[in-house]
């Protein structure tokens, strides 16, 4: 069955919902590796309840649509689907407890041909008392197997490559060997990331680190080296996900500064792999809502 665009683009997700308590918080920070330096104040902030604060990157997993690319009217090639790219717009500061609703849609399509499709799925969350827009999320899978289908629709995002001077600041984080079974409670169960045998079925030597968790470790990075652990300066985090990481490698991430932005990439030194790449972050209060926010109305 080819990939079916007219399904995606009438396609109409449910309202969603989500009341989440400072304990997710505590787990999705903790599940990224904050508070690894125990001395660490800043750190602490995202692991100690006492004025707890969120990490932005937390609202990939809020109010998330499940797993709707499964619908069989879709004639998507599931076994050949990737996370692609991911992309988090911050309209206000993520609070660490909350009550939210989304609304979402298919906000674009594009046939790559031989290369396969990208599906780009936009949601946006707002607060369910006051209804003021909290994140915008794009989702995109790459369905390698379901391209040549002749025909796209919507305004697909554009991402730039990294410039190619050095970099203005390089941060090292190392990844735990349990890291994937405990990034696994936030919300992506899947077997690859904890079955040996299930990952050397799909091709890989053992059980490969979550996307959206090497994703949360750009947060960290950029936190620190970006903005300074001045949350509310950072608006966005977006970046494409070309390899993977193996829980327990150390990943290098080379930032660079510019006006009003940062740009980045995540690497493994030691298998000379890129494993995030086309990274972004608007940085500062100026930063209109992208064209992938949805209105709640």
């Amino acid at each position: 069955m080819a990939l079916n665009v007219d399904a995606l683009e009438n396609w109409r997700f449910p309202e969603l919902n989500q009341d989440y308590g400072e304990d997710r918080s505590l787990l999705y920070a903790v599940s990224l590796g904050f508070g690894q330096d125990p001395l660490d104040a800043n750190q602490l902030r995202y692991v100690y309840e006492k004025d707890l604060l969120a990490v932005p990157t937390m609202a990939a997993i809020l109010c998330h649509p499940g797993r709707w690319t499964a619908a069989p009217e879709l004639g998507m090639t599931l076994a050949k689907t990737v996370h692609g790219e991911q992309r988090i717009f911050l309209h206000s500061q993520l609070p660490a407890s909350g009550r939210l609703k989304a609304r979402a849609r298919v906000h674009a399509v594009e046939d790559k041909g031989e290369k396969g499709a990208l599906i780009h799925a936009a949601r946006t969350m707002y607060d369910a008392q006051t209804e003021q827009p909290v994140a915008s999320i794009l989702h995109t899978t790459f369905c390698r197997a379901d391209g040549g289908f002749g025909r796209s629709f919507g305004t697909p995002p554009v991402s730039d490559p990294c410039p190619e001077r050095p970099p203005d600041r390089v941060l090292v984080i190392e990844t735990r060997p349990e890291q994937a079974l405990l990034y696994r409670l936030n919300i992506d169960r899947n077997p690859l990331h904890v079955d040996p045998v299930y990952a050397a079925k799909a091709g890989f030597p053992r059980p490969i680190l979550h996307g959206l968790c090497s994703y949360g470790l750009a947060a960290r990075a950029l936190l620190q080296g970006a903005v300074e652990y001045d949350l509310p300066a950072l608006r966005s985090v977006e970046c494409r996900f070309s390899k993977p990481v193996f829980p327990g490698e150390t990943v290098t991430f080379d930032i660079w500064l510019e006006h009003g932005m940062a740009r980045f990439r995540a690497r493994i030194a030691e298998r000379d792999a890129v494993v995030l790449d086309a990274g972004r972050a608007l940085i500062g209060p100026t930063h209109a809502a992208p064209d992938y926010a949805v209105p709640l109305h």
